[in-house]
């Protein structure tokens, strides 16, 4: 049972959060929050905070079970831009420069490594009998 956890305008440009995001994909929570915790980039801190979200939405869906057995993995991390502000910054001879400060969204997407048990009546269906 996979869960969903989102962070939308986030003041960074998507260019340098992907760096970071590029470094989880794949890898166990438990790996990624110790990868991210001794990141230096400033989007490393945001990312570490909506993977713990993304956690606690799993938690919150699979109430009955536990994250320690659950082997809980990235499946799915994506950064999409975001609106941009623009700004003008005066330049020489009377002339404006245009400053683009970027914003992005980010989207995690945790699974459980552990397969689920097959009911009973799943196993017996027959197949095409003729």
């Amino acid at each position: 049972m996979e869960a969903v956890a989102r962070l939308r305008d986030v003041p960074t440009s998507p260019r340098k959060m992907r760096l970071i995001a590029d470094l989880i994909r794949g890898q166990r929570v438990s790996r990624a929050l110790g990868l991210l915790k001794y990141q230096p980039q400033a989007g490393a801190a945001v990312l570490q905070k909506v993977l713990l979200s993304a956690v606690a939405n799993w938690q919150q869906k699979n109430g009955d079970e536990r994250i320690e057995d659950a082997d809980l993995y990235v499946k799915t991390i994506f950064v999409d831009g975001g609106p941009m502000l623009k700004r003008l910054r005066p330049a020489p001879q009377g002339r404006g420069h245009r400053i683009r400060k970027r914003s992005n969204h980010i989207t995690i997407v945790i699974d459980s490594a552990a397969q689920p048990v097959l009911g009973q009546a799943e196993v017996e269906t027959p197949e095409n009998e003729n």
